[in-house]
């Protein structure tokens, strides 16, 4: 039985978004009020499979970022 789950899933739209404003891991990090790491975002921008509440904590600290308010589902694609 091979049940493998696919973990890289290519880039994400979340590097895109970061590209046009500007913005770096370090600047998520340094925003974000929850903990986050540059790996946690280096991973989803990478598209390797993150959990729900690590996507959300990304969110929360690229929505300050940029003034914006981004979903989920316009940051991932998976």
């Amino acid at each position: 039985m091979n049940n493998k789950i696919e973990r890289n899933l290519g880039e994400q739209p979340i590097a895109k978004i970061m590209v046009d404003h500007g913005l770096k891991a370090g600047d998520l990090v340094n925003v974000s009020a929850e903990q986050i790491t540059h790996k946690m975002i280096s991973r989803a921008c990478k598209g390797r499979r993150i959990t729900p509440k690590v996507q959300s904590k990304i969110r929360s600290a690229l929505n300050e970022s940029t003034g914006k308010s981004h979903s989920i589902n316009e940051l991932f694609n998976y």
